[in-house]
């Protein structure tokens, strides 16, 4: 019979330098993305689903909404992918709330936990990615 290792409730050191790596890496794309506008130059990937099918789906349009983002201009990001905009605050929380779990071993309140938000996530996305290819919905 084998032993089962026990659950350590202890803050995680040994993935600091896994989280310090993908800190570095996220600076340098980001500084890429800066200096580097995706409207211009060709090198950044291109969406698949418009490809296929010349619809524009739910991420479109995110990586030139990030880079004026990064710019400052939140209006012209929010007319390149309003869902991106709305959805990077939410985004940060649980990143900063996920990363201090682990260096600090606390708990922290569990907002939006159940399956339910999963689906009115979902549902939100599918909605944008329906709205943004109707004959109505403004161009950028």
């Amino acid at each position: 019979m084998r032993s089962v290792p026990p659950v350590s409730s202890k803050p995680m050191g040994g993935n600091r330098i896994f989280f310090l790596s993908l800190l570095a890496a996220g600076v340098v794309l980001a500084g890429v993305l800066f200096a580097f506008n995706p409207a211009e130059h060709g090198f950044f990937p291109r969406c698949f689903f418009r490809m296929l099918t010349g619809w524009d789906c739910p991420g479109c349009g995110g990586l030139r909404a990030t880079h004026q983002l990064l710019h400052g201009n939140l209006r012209t990001a929010f007319a390149l992918n309003p869902l991106l905009v709305l959805a990077l605050p939410f985004a940060g929380y649980f990143a900063v709330r996920y990363v201090l779990a682990r260096f600090t071993g606390q708990k922290f309140p569990q907002p939006f936990q159940s399956a339910h938000w999963i689906w009115v996530a979902a549902a939100v996305v599918v909605a944008f990615g329906v709205a943004r290819n109707l004959p109505l919905w403004p161009q950028p």
